[in-house]
């Protein structure tokens, strides 16, 4: 695939301005990670405020009730049925996702969304009255077919209508806002568990509605992306879009290689098929292995389960709630500086000092925990506990400045047009795969493991570091339609793969 007339910079970069309609399109784009975080935030503090086990676990209720322990302090919240209840929706994203796919390429990124919001809508409704675990379930597989249409449409709108030299920090704002949701639902949750009368967690389910609103209303609002106009044959609403995210008149160059990497695009009869070949095999491997990496450092059952780990651990119910609120503002912070940093020191370095970081402080809990946290002592002292919290921090940063905003932006920015959909489905669907694995089993893995599952996790981390070292090219500063030639083609490994893209397309 060619370049298609650059307007000349060493860069490669298009000629274009920063535009409030870029700006705004991607705020409103990102609150698909707003009920993301939302609902990845919220299921921890729910599952851990005594009216919701009373009302529907309450085997788990009376365990967590018990003044003299029966059974080890890491198994007190062990239950496949509570673990069902926050896993259900990944499962069903997972499966959404494939659906997601072929509806993004069809109707386009802007359409995807407003379904997305559709199904958080009617799901969090179910939820927040739910009355058995039939209703419950029922609402967390609608939140998952949204996740599902979500995380496949936004991601890549905000590669599509990003300029090159900002397209990092415009698609970190899908983690930011995941991460302010996360936030939000553990202060959310912090508070409505004061509520008398034990219905709190309807509270803090329906609220979920919000972002859900602000994402449905917000998709008839905005204009889809040129990329998505143009390969559905909307060439002059394409080349209009175009000149108005840009604010420049002179959009040619750019305009001819979407209009290029669409023919491209039309003659792919079958993207997943396509994305089987082996010119896209790199982006493909990376995208798969970012996710599995990503749920395997642990974050999500410390994002899931962060009150319950903080109960297990011997704090009591508020402080638990309280200090989940701690990780969630040092998650939001932490986001923020790869926003900054992204586009500036690029991919590859943040990765590399997060795997470091995590991997230390995974290290410290997991030898803290080893030597005072026994079946016969339900609790740490408070300096312990308090260090515990500090360095579960220092994770979530680690985490949320590099392989959690970084496990979504690569992905969208390296596939090309052709197989973009799909492979942005196939991201999505391992994500959520290995999601729900982790959501599933976490707590029967702390009951089976103890203080080791954070020796498991750390043994992750290594593997993500030699990873990053020797495959994981940097794409800053890359325009999107060229990852191919300028990426792909000059990494020392890769490059055996694409020898041939231009034929083979």
């Amino acid at each position: 695939m060619v370049a298609g007339g650059m307007s000349g910079g060493p860069s490669g970069e298009f000629e274009g301005k920063i535009t409030a309609t870029v700006i705004i399109s991607c705020m409103m784009a990102a609150t698909g990670g707003l009920m993301f975080g939302y609902d990845v935030g919220v299921s921890g503090g729910v599952t851990s405020m005594p009216s919701f086990l009373k009302d529907f676990f309450p085997v788990v209720y009376n365990k967590t009730q018990e003044k003299t322990p029966t059974e080890s302090n890491y198994c007190k919240y062990d239950n496949q049925g509570l673990q069902l209840f926050t896993s259900s929706l990944y499962f069903a994203a997972l499966l959404a996702s494939l659906v997601a796919s072929p509806v993004t390429r069809k109707l386009g990124r802007k359409w995807t969304m407003f379904v997305a919001g559709i199904f958080f809508i009617v799901g969090t409704i179910l939820n927040a009255a739910a009355v058995n675990m039939g209703m419950l379930i029922s609402g967390r597989l609608l939140l998952g077919c949204g996740v599902g249409f979500a995380n496949q449409a936004v991601p890549v709108f905000l590669s599509e209508i990003a300029p090159t030299r900002i397209r990092g920090a415009l698609n970190i704002l899908f983690q930011l806002n995941c991460t302010i949701g996360i936030l939000l639902a553990n202060i959310i949750n912090w508070l409505t568990a004061k509520i008398e009368g034990g219905y709190g967690w309807r509270v803090s389910l329906a609220i979920a509605g919000g972002p859900a609103l602000i994402l449905t209303i917000g998709a008839l609002m905005v204009d889809d992306t040129p990329n998505s106009l143009i390969e559905r044959g909307k060439l002059e609403e394409g080349k209009k879009v175009l000149r108005k995210i840009r604010g420049v008149e002179n959009v040619e160059p750019e305009y001819l290689q979407l209009v290029e990497a669409s023919e491209v695009a039309k003659q792919v009869k079958n993207p997943f098929r396509n994305l089987l070949k082996r010119n896209n095999r790199p982006p493909l491997v990376i995208a798969i292995w970012l996710q599995i990496f990503q749920q395997f450092t642990g974050i999500n059952a410390i994002m899931f389960y962060a009150p319950v780990l903080f109960n297990t651990l011997g704090f009591k119910s508020d402080a638990a709630l309280y200090s989940a609120v701690i990780n969630g503002a040092v998650n939001v912070l932490s986001t923020v500086v790869s926003i900054y940093f992204v586009d500036k020191a690029g991919r590859r370095i943040l990765l590399l000092e997060a795997c470091v970081q995590m991997l230390l402080s995974q290290t410290v809990i997991a030898v803290i925990l080893g030597l005072k946290l026994k079946d016969d002592t339900p609790s740490l002292s408070s300096g312990l506990a308090i260090l515990v919290v500090i360095l579960v921090c220092t994770f979530v940063a680690g985490f949320a400045w590099s392989w959690g905003p970084l496990g979504w932006l690569i992905p969208s920015e390296t596939f090309p047009l052709e197989t973009r959909s799909a492979g942005q489905s196939v991201t999505v669907f391992t994500n959520m795969l290995f999601t729900a694995i982790i959501a599933q089993g976490f707590l029967s893995m702390l009951c089976t493991m103890k203080f080791a599952i954070f020796v498991f996790f750390s043994g992750w981390v290594v593997a993500m570091m030699f990873f990053t070292i020797f495959l994981i090219p940097e794409t800053k500063g890359i325009p999107i339609e060229e990852m191919m030639e300028r990426v792909w083609s000059k990494h020392w490994f890769w490059k055996r793969y694409v020898e041939n893209y231009g034929s083979a397309n």
